[in-house]
């Protein structure tokens, strides 16, 4: 029978995470780390286990997220922010930019970089993203980099 590896949702004692959030869209942003913190502290993690980065915008949050990840103190790091469509494009350089950025700090650091940004038409679809009707993704993040640090240390790598 294979080896089925699956993570729980309950933080260990000694694992701290750092979040990165966006400054940018803060009606949206605030309401994602509200969700990502609330979540955290329901899961076992004390407010002296988590530190809170706040960057201009979203492209601002790969190169502070790479800072925490390479520092060895945190088990993951937590990455939000709201990129919400205009009426550019400009929208579409910074999603993928933010998102490729966010992957290689996983891959480099070996550190969980979990991406909780929104990447919305509208302020209302953000809204509904960040408590409203379709949940909060910054409480699913907050989730994802629980169990991932968790698998991970299941695995042998952390």
């Amino acid at each position: 029978m294979p080896q089925h590896i699956e993570g729980n949702l309950l933080a260990e004692n000694n694992d701290r995470f750092a979040i990165v959030v966006a400054r940018f869209n803060d009606l949206v942003t605030d309401r994602l780390l509200d969700g990502a913190v609330d979540t955290l502290r329901r899961h076992g993690v004390g407010d002296e286990k988590m530190s809170i980065a706040h960057v201009p915008g979203s492209f601002e949050i790969p190169i502070v997220a790479d800072r925490f990840a390479k520092t060895g103190k945190y088990a993951a790091v937590i990455c939000l922010g709201a990129v919400i469509q205009g009426e550019t494009t400009h929208h579409e350089y910074i999603n993928h930019q933010v998102a490729a950025g966010i992957m290689q700090i996983s891959r480099e650091t070996g550190v969980p970089a979990i991406f909780g940004v929104l990447t919305c038409q509208t302020t209302d679809q953000a809204l509904a993203r960040a408590g409203g009707k379709a949940g909060n993704k910054g409480a699913e993040a907050a989730l994802a980099a629980i169990e991932t640090v968790n698998v991970l240390r299941q695995i042998g790598e952390k």
